[in-house]
């Protein structure tokens, strides 16, 4: 995909002459091909927060979080994937959203960039700040937050099958992630609360999930204006410090999400709609697909928790 042509920049007048403003740098990387920038290591892309846009975002995080009295702003830095480290009150944001030709090929390796539009950027944020603020003020240590949202120390499930209609659980990210774990649960919670111009009290009044938006919002105004006792700048799995290349990166990534199916359901589906005339009698996809969707429907919701 070609890049976009940069706009001259706009002319500026200081003291009685005009002098032009700067273009920002764009890195070596920029006009690569696919294939040479996949054989780049990652560590090698020189990425940086300085003068990056992401930090406008990041911004507005801290300017949400300084809204309602709490004295955190949470440290950032680079990294394969969005997550918060248990114990350490930072959030580390994926390398594909420093730059669009990154965005771009996260976007064709994986089909998506989690995070890199700015609506969906700033839902993560506010989801990874609940983390970040619960390792910061140790707050999955206090009962009550056990009573609410559970152990903190059940083992994570390596999948989950959701409950669409639960109302004991608030909606914020996608896959109804808050029923995943009492950290999500608490995570997703924190992050519908602290969204400016969320009427949680109204969407969720009659919901179960409001007694956990009530405890929160008693609870932040506990710790608010408080210095978090934890205060660790550590930054896991830095880009700085991944040496592999991005096509390993990549081929690792692909793996994780691919499932081992038989080939036979290739073989079969081939025969069930085949253009060939000796099965034409078998009929198209399409009048299988209408005939059975009722079953069909109710088996996707009932493996993958959609409604």
């Amino acid at each position: 995909m070609p890049r976009k042509p940069v706009r001259s920049q706009p002319l500026k007048k200081k003291r009685g002459f005009v002098t032009r403003l700067r273009r920002p740098v764009q890195p070596h990387w920029a006009d690569m091909d696919e294939e040479s920038l996949l054989d780049l290591r990652i560590c090698d892309l020189g990425l940086t927060l300085e003068n990056n846009p992401i930090m406008e975002r990041v911004e507005r995080l801290y300017a949400e979080l300084a809204e309602r009295g709490l004295n955190l702003r949470p440290h950032v830095w680079f990294s394969s994937e969005w997550f918060s480290p248990d114990g350490v009150p930072g959030i580390a944001i994926p390398f594909y959203v420093a730059h669009e030709r990154l965005t771009r090929l996260e976007e064709k390796m994986m089909l998506k960039a989690e995070g890199a539009a700015e609506r969906e950027c700033m839902r993560i944020l506010r989801h990874e700040a609940g983390h970040v603020i619960c390792s910061a003020y140790r707050l999955h240590f206090r009962p009550q937050w056990r009573r609410v949202f559970g152990k903190f120390t059940v083992r994570y499930p390596k999948s989950y099958v959701a409950k669409p209609k639960s109302r004991r659980f608030v909606q914020h990210l996608d896959w109804f992630y808050a029923q995943a774990h009492p950290a999500e649960d608490f995570a997703e919670t924190f992050a519908v609360w602290l969204t400016p111009g969320s009427r949680w009290r109204q969407q969720y009044a009659d919901w179960p999930a409001l007694k956990k938006l009530d405890y929160v919002d008693r609870l932040m105004g506990e710790i608010a204006g408080e210095t978090p006792p934890v205060r660790n700048r550590s930054h896991i799995d830095a880009v700085r410090d991944m040496k592999m290349t991005l096509r390993e990166h990549y081929r690792k990534k692909q793996q994780n999400y691919e499932n081992d199916w038989p080939d036979f359901y290739d073989r079969d589906l081939r025969r069930i709609f085949s253009d060939e005339p000796r099965f034409a009698d078998n009929g198209t996809a399409a009048a299988f697909l209408r005939a059975s969707r009722t079953d069909i429907r109710a088996t996707v919701s009932h493996w993958t928790g959609a409604h």
